[in-house]
């Protein structure tokens, strides 16, 4: 299998995560954590249905990785999420001792990996592998797409 097939199979597999949280009018990111070319975990934003502000689907997918894994060192598993991660969710892949994050659509509000600041330049004892843009298109569509119609669905009940 060829590097950017394995990518844009495993994208792929976090978008339709992505989907899932659509449906339930949560923010579309999905993440899944693969382990010797293997999907051991996958997750989505849950923030709004759970209440919960560590509802990212990267902590999730990470979470149910160390899990299945019996470990919190996730040294030799790639994370595909498809939108470039926050402060929070990089900090906990820097933790996790991911090898190599591999995510869709930059993230200008909050992107913690090229966007708004650069966590992993920062010295930390652990950086892993980086490969943005997998599927930028797709990703980035859908969140525009369900922010268009969360903004029409508000102009519509006069918020």
């Amino acid at each position: 299998m060829k590097q950017i097939d394995r990518n844009e199979y495993f994208m792929s597999v976090a978008l339709r995560e992505a989907e899932k949280a659509a449906r339930i009018g949560e923010v579309p990111v999905g993440a899944v954590v693969v382990w010797r070319n293997r999907v051991i975990a996958r997750a989505f934003n849950t923030r709004e249905t759970e209440k919960n502000a560590l509802c990212h689907a990267e902590i999730k997918a990470i979470d149910a990785a160390c899990k299945k894994l019996g470990g919190w060192r996730l040294f030799e598993c790639d994370l595909y999420v498809t939108l470039e991660p926050c402060p929070m969710c990089t900090g906990a892949i820097i933790n996790s001792r991911i090898r190599h994050l591999v995510f869709g659509a930059r993230d200008a509000k909050a992107g913690a990996v090229v966007s708004k600041t650069k966590l992993f330049d920062e010295g930390f004892n652990h950086v892993p592998q980086i490969t943005e843009g997998v599927l930028g298109d797709k990703c980035a569509m859908l969140l525009s797409s369900f922010f268009a119609k969360l903004r029409q669905k508000k102009r519509a009940l006069g918020k």
